[in-house]
């Protein structure tokens, strides 16, 4: 089983490294105390790999990286520390995986330091401290990149995925300092809004709340000057559907740069395992034998099955994808037939043949398509945008006898005004149109 069974958030000022600090060090001992806790914390938890997330690496605008070279090295000797050299052993197989998981979850991922990687100051000023106790146990090193947040929720997922397929226990080590402006001497300059955005991240880690973190104000977010906040996205993701307590053991910013140190520590290992068995129930074997039935004979499948929930009524969406494209997304939005099953293959073929964006699927597609299926709550109506959640809901608009549908945990779609603007265009109504909001959850499967 095993999987993810540590997380934490750590900053990376050189300056707590005493070599570079040379007594400065002191002013910021909380965090320093604190980075021995994570370290102690880390050990106890045993991981056979540890996943190290770093802003400053090479970074790719549109694709998280995964440095593939076998033997990591760096020093610090740019800070001042001539002494300082690290060395590490990469994890072969875990980065072979993830890769493989990745493609899987249409995350964009690319290799890194194919012939070499030198690490960065991200990776190594954490791992002084952490090194201590885990000098043992290969790091994979991690660099995120510019695409939506809820990209690097979902990279986060395929990590937990990738330590669950391989039967490891793993860590994560997010590396990231908050605001950069917190004092008119800051590196970035003074923002007010800084402390401001430090406040909500420490909160939102705190209290385990990744819809917080994803759905912030992209102004504040910008105004704040940060470097962290994509690494515990991905922590996040990682850490989602697990039974983690979190603490956040100090935070303080006298440089004028929030440092934040957390622990997230799991404490039952096993509902991962829930998640991974919901993926092989019954749900996306029924739409591919629909489809392929269909494409290959003409004929509509009516397979046996024994599932309840297949049995139920609901409204369902099959999404097709081909090589990460999407090929065809057929849907409806409330019950429309006897039960989910039969939703389902209804959806799953009008996917493959009737998507007027696409050409019908053909035989020599088949071997290369990818499903996912969400069956529908019961569409409630929605008074407040408060009440909304672009990772939770999907949003239904409805005017002049005209309905448009957008689904939830969406790639492209950061906001509830953007997923609303989306699904009126899909109803074919103009922006000053009036309209009613409903909003529905899913059980997605894939």
């Amino acid at each position: 089983m095993y999987g993810i069974v540590f997380g934490c958030i750590v900053p990376h000022p050189p300056i707590i490294v005493p070599d570079i600090g040379r007594g400065r060090e002191s002013e910021i001992s909380s965090t320093i105390d604190a980075m021995e806790k994570v370290a102690q914390s880390l050990a106890q938890a045993r991981p056979d790999v540890i996943y190290v997330i770093s802003p400053h690496g090479t970074a790719h605008y549109q694709a998280m990286g995964v440095v593939t070279a076998k033997n990591l090295k760096g020093d610090l000797r740019s800070w001042g520390a001539d002494n300082l050299h690290f060395r590490f052993d990469n994890d072969a197989d875990a980065v072979d995986a993830l890769q493989i998981e990745a493609k899987t979850e249409n995350v964009p991922l690319v290799p890194i330091g194919e012939r070499g990687y030198n690490l960065d100051h991200g990776v190594l000023v954490p791992f002084y401290f952490l090194r201590k106790k885990v000098n043992n146990v290969p790091i994979v090193p991690l660099t995120f990149c510019w695409l939506p947040l809820g990209i690097h929720y979902q990279f986060g997922r395929a990590i937990a995925q990738t330590a669950l397929n391989m039967g490891k226990r793993a860590a994560i080590v997010a590396s990231g300092d908050l605001s950069h402006r917190l004092i008119p001497d800051a590196p970035a300059g003074y923002d007010e809004m800084g402390a401001v955005f430090d406040k909500k991240i420490v909160d939102a880690v705190a209290s385990m709340d990744a819809d917080s973190v994803l759905n912030m104000d992209p102004d504040l977010v910008e105004r704040a000057g940060e470097c962290g906040m994509r690494s515990i996205t991905i922590l996040m993701g990682a850490l989602e559907g697990l039974d983690v307590e979190s603490e956040v053991l100090s935070y303080e910013g006298p440089f004028g740069v929030g440092y934040m140190v957390a622990a997230l520590s799991v404490k039952n290992e096993s509902k991962k395992e829930d998640l991974k068995a919901e993926k092989l129930q019954p749900v996306i074997d029924l739409a591919k034998s629909a489809v392929e039935s269909y494409v290959r004979k003409g004929d509509v499948s009516t397979p046996e099955y024994d599932a309840e929930e297949l049995k139920q009524k609901a409204g369902v969406f099959v999404s097709i994808k081909r090589k990460g494209e999407l090929r065809g997304c057929i849907g409806t939005f409330e019950p429309t037939r006897e039960n989910v099953a039969e939703e389902i293959i209804s959806s799953a073929i009008g996917a493959a043949s009737r998507d007027p964006r696409f050409n019908p699927v053909s035989p020599a597609e088949l071997d290369d398509l990818e499903y996912s299926v969400d069956i529908l709550s019961q569409p409630e109506p929605v008074d407040n945008l408060d009440d909304m959640d672009v990772k939770k809901y999907g949003v239904i608009v409805e005017g002049h006898g005209r309905r448009g549908l957008l689904l939830p945990d969406l790639e492209t779609v950061d906001t509830v005004q953007q997923q609303i603007e989306i699904a009126r265009a899909k109803a074919g109504l103009d922006p000053d149109e009036p309209i009613k909001l409903y909003r529905f959850s899913v059980k997605r499967y894939r």
